[in-house]
């Protein structure tokens, strides 16, 4: 992949203080019907990092150490990288002169990679939002428990107008399956508001199919019934958090050609996001261009 195609779509304006997001294409049926053919990416939060505060514990040690001249590192890291390197020096106590300094950090985050010290990595969180992934997918990824929190859209309580689909990339390519996706979807959304009106209707008419008693109560039960016709197609808005850590580990898990296809391209989206946060921290993933026209994930540091 050239570095124009890996920057498209993907904004970077660190002097205006943006992060990384990539944008996916938005689509429509015949009848208005919005639907997406691959994952968007926004990240939305990264370490806040300020080591100020630590001068008063370098300046306990005898001055003859030079530890106080710590924070005086002339080249700056990104928060992700600052933070993870003084965690792992500060297991050695490592903030004399002859510590490695950030100019050579990247030797730094060599040397801990290979030796497997990846529990330094843990302390850095990166969030991000994903949207135009499907129901299929996020029932993959909250598999990923250690070093994850998630946050995902409820179909109790959000349908209707917001409702969105995701095609797979085996039918966007195949005319007659886009068209059996299309067509389904319309269907499928039509049913879905027939089936709500319904609900809502008979409960109104004092008939108790769901014992709601209060508005917001109503509208809740009527979206829990009526999900059951939602597929696995239907988009699925997740924010998702993971340390540094564990973002590696999903990488490389979905990033493997023996990954689903539409959760190893949402992985090679973050990639491409978090390798720009934190470069030192991902750049030793290579891109590994599979026989399908998709690319995987590739590290030589996997257990870190």
């Amino acid at each position: 992949m050239s570095n124009k195609e890996n920057d498209r779509n993907l904004e970077i304006k660190t002097t205006e203080g943006y992060l990384p997001v990539v944008n996916p294409e938005v689509f429509e049926t015949k009848n208005g019907l919005v639907y997406l053919q691959s994952p968007g990416v926004a990240v939305i939060s990264v370490p806040a990092v300020d080591l100020r505060g630590l001068q008063g514990f370098l300046d306990g040690f005898p001055e003859e150490l030079g530890f106080s001249s710590f924070l005086k590192d002339p080249t700056p890291l990104p928060s992700a990288e600052t933070l993870c390197k003084f965690a792992g020096q500060l297991c050695y106590e490592s903030f004399g002169p002859n510590r490695t300094v950030n100019e050579y950090a990247s030797k730094y985050f060599e040397n801990i990679m290979e030796s497997g010290h990846g529990s330094v990595l843990e302390h850095a969180n990166v969030t991000m939002l994903w949207w135009g992934i499907s129901r299929s997918l996020t029932h993959e990824l909250v598999r990923h428990r250690a070093g994850f929190g998630f946050s995902q859209v409820s179909q109790r309580y959000v349908g209707g107008k917001t409702l969105k689909f995701v095609e797979r990339p085996e039918y966007a390519g195949d005319y007659y399956l886009h068209k059996l996706f299309e067509d389904r979807i319309d269907r499928t959304q039509q049913e879905y508001e027939v089936m709500t009106d319904y609900l809502v209707a008979k409960q109104k008419g004092g008939t108790e199919i769901l014992g709601a008693e209060h508005k917001t109560d109503l509208r809740k039960k009527v979206r829990q019934a009526a999900r059951s016709l939602l597929p696995n197609e239907t988009e699925a808005p997740v924010v998702v958090t993971a340390n540094v850590r564990a973002w590696r580990h999903f990488l490389n898990m979905r990033g493997s050609e023996h990954a689903e296809t539409e959760i190893r391209r949402a992985a090679f989206e973050s990639y491409r996001c978090l390798s720009r946060i934190a470069p030192l921290l991902f750049g030793d993933f290579k891109v590994v261009h599979l026989p399908d026209g998709t690319h995987g994930l590739s590290t030589p540091f996997p257990k870190v």
